[in-house]
């Protein structure tokens, strides 16, 4: 049986969630709209229409929700600072009200033992900076350093672990070129310069946090998949290879110093010739002291010609008869292991930290007990591959569950359950699901 104390004494085990997903209280307390606040109420997108507002009211509840993280037996809490709420324009005056909130719940995590890891960008654009472009527009990119600065001086001083950006592929792959996420734009012309704009974000975020925070603990995260050709035909390993770029190197390659990967797609190369990328190479890259990992499934790939521009298709797991979440994702724990192990190939990562897996089951309430056995089988399935890459000699820090409660999933709304708490959407009532006492009984509390 896999035991906590196999990961060493200094190995870092929390909880992470994000801003729009569980605070609510969205056009209160001078918070300004954000892309997801406009995307939710007006898309159409959502499953069953749900609306972000109030989410799990974390806002309110943000006492008992960090007691939470400590009953459940852990040292870190991921969190992100929503935009809005801080600079409710995106840029200019500062809401007071906000910047005393992210406050309260720093102290409130100091004050019960609990690490903060902040983000500062988890998805939830002001919908002002959309007005005028968003991550499209080179503008963002003062505006977004505006905001890092006023994060690190208000709260360096206390919180030395920061996170930049949340999984850049995702948001800029969903919300500006396939238009299934927040603000919902589509196609390449937009695609490109928002990946331009995050990728340069992503290193300017770093260099004012590494000014303005003394002994900053500084990383960023990226969604990532093994990419498994469905055939060892040329043009399946094409496609998958394409795909990989996409996936997995489009944002850390930069980071490195390595520029946009484009090797493997002839697409990319003609985007670096159009924007010029070669000239920002210098200021894209930035030396981060861990990166994140954020790993839900792989990707098996088949080359289809009919698929614009990238020329593959997913084969489901349910289609090929592999054991999936209630999502669908393909569980399959020797695949976390070789994402990982991807990833270490970098010469220049210092140490990797998987600060987001999980699965969503369709959980349900039954004697006032949430019964999820899928999901404590599938924690003991990952948390072993993490084990045997340290073993190898990976250095894998610290591991954070996707996720504390249920909450607002994005374009799932609220059907899609992570949680180590069951959160009733009507009540707001907390219930910890056997799954939570499985981290609890597993972390020795």
């Amino acid at each position: 049986m896999i035991k906590a104390s196999d990961f060493g004494s200094d190995f870092i085990w929390g909880v992470a969630t994000a801003a729009a997903q569980i605070e609510g209280t969205a056009s209160q307390y001078g918070k300004g709209p954000s892309i997801w606040d406009t995307f939710t109420a007006k898309s159409g997108k959502i499953k069953r229409n749900h609306k972000l507002d109030p989410a799990c009211d974390f806002y309110h509840r943000y006492t008992e929700d960090v007691a939470l993280v400590k009953l459940l037996g852990f040292k870190v809490f991921r969190f992100s600072i929503a935009w809005s709420r801080i600079l409710p324009a995106g840029r200019g005056e500062v809401n007071q009200e906000g910047i005393r909130f992210y406050h309260n719940l720093i102290d409130e995590c100091l004050t019960q033992g609990i690490t903060p890891y902040i983000t500062l960008y988890h998805w939830d654009l002001p919908q002002a900076l959309e007005d005028e472009g968003g991550w499209t527009s080179f503008s963002i990119n003062a505006a977004f350093n505006a905001f890092v600065s006023i994060c690190a001086l208000e709260y360096g001083d206390k919180v030395k672990n920061w996170i930049v950006l949340n999984e850049p592929f995702g948001y800029t792959s969903l919300g500006y070129m396939l238009g299934v996420h927040a603000p919902g734009k589509t196609g390449l012309s937009n695609f490109f310069p928002a990946v331009l704009h995050t990728a340069l974000a992503q290193a300017d975020g770093g260099k004012i946090l590494r000014a303005e925070v003394a002994n900053a603990n500084i990383g960023t995260t990226f969604s990532c998949s093994e990419i498994i050709p469905y055939t060892q035909s040329d043009n399946d390993i094409l496609a998958a290879k394409r795909v990989d770029t996409l996936m997995n190197r489009l944002f850390v390659e930069p980071a490195q110093g390595l520029g946009f990967p484009t090797a493997d797609w002839d697409v990319l190369e003609k985007f670096q010739i159009e924007y010029g990328t070669w000239r920002l190479q210098e200021r894209m890259k930035f030396d981060f002291d861990f990166i994140g990992l954020q790993n839900y499934f792989p990707l098996t790939i088949k080359y289809n010609a009919f698929i614009p521009v990238i020329q593959a298709w997913e084969v489901k797991a349910k289609g090929r008869k592999k054991p999936h979440t209630s999502m669908g994702w393909e569980i399959n724990a020797d695949s976390f292991y070789n994402i990982i192990k991807q990833f270490a190939g970098y010469p220049n990562i210092k140490n990797l930290m998987i600060t987001e897996n999980g699965a969503a089951y369709h959980d349900k309430i039954t004697n006032g007990n949430i019964v999820d056995a899928e999901r404590i089988d599938y924690f003991k399935l990952y948390l072993k591959a993490v084990l045997k890459a340290k073993n190898e000699g990976i250095n894998v820090t610290g591991y954070m569950a996707w996720t504390l409660m249920d909450n607002f999933e994005w374009a799932e709304g609220f059907n899609a359950r992570f949680g180590l708490v069951y959160t009733d959407f009507h009540t707001l009532k907390r219930t910890i699901k056997y799954s939570g006492y499985w981290w609890q009984e597993f972390l020795g509390n």
